[in-house]
């Protein structure tokens, strides 16, 4: 198995492990652009994943008509934006481009949003409020992820997973500066099935 094989493989596992929320169909429709497997299955598997966490979060919650009305509106979006992607622009490196682009704005956005919770973290002392998994899985995600850009020399995969090596980076150092005392109780949120 080549290097390039191996990354591909790791990308699809650790992203599959990751899917609790994300952007899916952007990365999809870029992999299908670029006629990459490798995106294709993991955004595949992520948006199949996502609409079933939606339609069990509509099953159980009693206000179906907001859930409803904000699933709509996600979908008219979604509509909009292949509309624009497949039809108003045209064929080629431009809407590959493009695409790329708008893609790696929600993947850093998403890397980048707990830095609001570091603040309060540093401030309080406490890591109580971070999940030890899921930083691990963030880091190994965004890890291959960019070797995998890497390797392809796709800036548009391998530049939006560089934040979410760093926050792992400033996520790990906190865990372990502000490590527990009473070793019974772990200091951070555990995962919780």
């Amino acid at each position: 198995m080549d290097f390039l094989q191996f990354l591909s493989w790791t990308c699809i596992v650790f992203t599959v492990g990751m899917f609790s929320t994300g952007f899916n169909l952007g990365w999809f429709y870029y992999g299908m652009l670029k006629k990459d497997a490798t995106l294709v299955i993991v955004n595949s598997i992520g948006a199949s994943l996502q609409s079933l966490y939606i339609l069990t979060y509509w099953h159980y919650t009693k206000n179906r008509r907001h859930v409803s009305t904000q699933t709509l509106t996600g979908i008219a979006v979604l509509c909009a934006g292949w509309l624009y992607f497949s039809v108003i622009l045209g064929q080629g490196d431009t809407r590959l481009a493009q695409l790329g682009l708008v893609c790696s704005v929600f993947t850093i956005s998403m890397y980048l949003s707990p830095l609001t919770d570091l603040v309060e973290i540093i401030r309080g002392g406490s890591v109580e409020r971070l999940s030890f998994p899921l930083t691990v899985a963030t880091m190994l995600t965004s890890t291959s992820w960019t070797l995998y850009g890497l390797q392809l020399q796709d800036f548009y995969i391998m530049v939006p997973n560089m934040p979410g090596i760093l926050t792992s980076l400033i996520r790990f150092y906190l865990f372990w500066k502000f490590a527990s005392t009473n070793q019974d109780k772990p200091s951070y949120k555990t995962l919780q099935i």
